[in-house]
């Protein structure tokens, strides 16, 4: 601490009293200077716990932003998404309506033409395999008859030679 300087009265005593005054100066700013040593020494280890403290609460925030960012960018993509679909089965609808409309007015002027259509090509197709079948029945049977009864001279044919 700062000592404080008595007033004396004398010359010899002046002279010590000088003495004790330059002393106590000299003291005064010793300690003034170690004090502000110890100032800067507790500001440079209290700075160095303030500057990781708020390193650490810079990370924190950091992380809550991104989290909090990422978590609109995936609402935002969900949103969009979701938007995409909606969009996209609306114009799948509005296709397949026209793509069922241009068929229909096709295939009107096809008939219109007299060019058969797929329904009347297959039923054809369907009759035709019918009749196959049924011409291989016959077929089987002719050649299971034929088989079966040994060959007789038809009746003008046995005339003929008698003759």
């Amino acid at each position: 601490m700062v000592k404080k300087i008595q007033k004396s009265g004398g010359g010899a005593e002046e002279k010590k009293s000088g003495a004790q005054l330059s002393g106590t100066v000299k003291d005064s700013a010793q300690q003034i200077w170690l004090a502000g040593l110890g100032a800067f020494a507790k500001a440079q280890e209290e700075g160095s716990k303030v500057f990781d403290a708020l390193v650490k609460e810079g990370m924190s925030i950091q992380r809550k932003t991104q989290a909090a960012a990422e978590e609109k960018i995936s609402e935002a993509t969900n949103r969009m998404a979701s938007m995409a679909t909606d969009l996209s089965s609306k114009a799948s609808g509005q296709w397949n309506k026209m793509e069922g409309i241009f068929e229909e007015r096709v295939s009107r002027a096809l008939n219109k033409l007299g060019v058969p259509s797929a329904k009347d090509i297959d039923a054809l197709i369907a009759r035709i395999d019918e009749l196959n079948r049924n011409v291989a029945r016959l077929s089987a049977k002719q050649a299971a008859a034929s088989h079966e009864a040994p060959a007789k001279p038809s009746r003008k044919r046995a005339a003929r030679k008698a003759s």
